[in-house]
């Protein structure tokens, strides 16, 4: 399994908690792979995404901790670091289902406009339109670290199946330039359009700029587009 971080996440995980503990959904020979992690955050930190993915899933799973495995934003040698995850998610023979969030900006991981369609696990620096978003999380800007460890966009579209996730109106104008606009690196989320198994699960204000038709599923709040 790949997995994402963030607040569109947490309906996912809160599901699959509850499959768990209610219908005995097996964890423990899952092995995982997280985007991303901020480079400095010691992995106790509360914003850091080892943290969020404990507290969010894995304590409340049977997961095997040695299953596990998230960047780890302290290395001293990223770039060794980056290609040893590489060649983990290789060794397990790739990621079967990817989930991934969308950024405002359309960043997918950490790869933010203007990333490279081709490339692969390593540092990048955020984007001032990140740095703003996540402000909240370390009270104030200035807090906000300025580099993280991220996936690259062409480790995260050889997953097998891609699942992305977006809710809000305020991405809106990101999902439809995601779904019905050009593939560019200046939206990294649009290389999707290239997946032969990609998903969307969006909400309706999400979907509310979208103007082709799609295949749907589901009722209610959430839309499936399969592309």
């Amino acid at each position: 399994l790949g997995l994402a971080t963030g607040e569109t996440s947490l309906g996912v995980y809160r599901n699959l908690i509850r499959i768990h503990k209610e219908e005995g959904l097996d964890f423990s020979k899952v092995t995982t792979f997280n985007l991303d992690e901020y480079v400095g955050l010691p992995l106790t930190h509360k914003e850091s995404y080892h943290y969020f993915m404990h507290e969010n899933l894995f304590k409340h799973i049977n997961i095997d901790p040695r299953n596990v495995y998230i960047p780890d934003g302290m290395v001293k040698d990223i770039s060794a670091y980056c290609e040893w995850y590489e060649k983990k998610i290789k060794e397990v023979g790739g990621i079967d289902l990817q989930i991934l969030g969308i950024g405002r900006d359309g960043h997918i991981g950490f790869n933010e406009p203007g990333s490279s369609l081709g490339s692969r696990t390593r540092i990048k620096t955020l984007s001032k339109e990140t740095i703003e978003d996540n402000a909240r999380f370390f009270w104030g800007v200035d807090n906000v670290p300025r580099t993280a460890i991220t996936m690259g966009i062409q480790t995260i579209i050889e997953a097998k199946l891609l699942i992305l996730l977006a809710s809000g109106k305020k991405k809106a104008e990101t999902v439809k330039l995601t779904v019905e606009g050009p593939v560019s690196s200046m939206v990294p989320a649009s290389i999707i359009q290239f997946h032969p198994k990609a998903a969307i699960v969006i909400d309706q204000e999400a979907a509310s700029l979208l103007t082709r038709e799609y295949s749907i599923w589901g009722e209610g709040e959430e839309i499936y587009l399969r592309l």
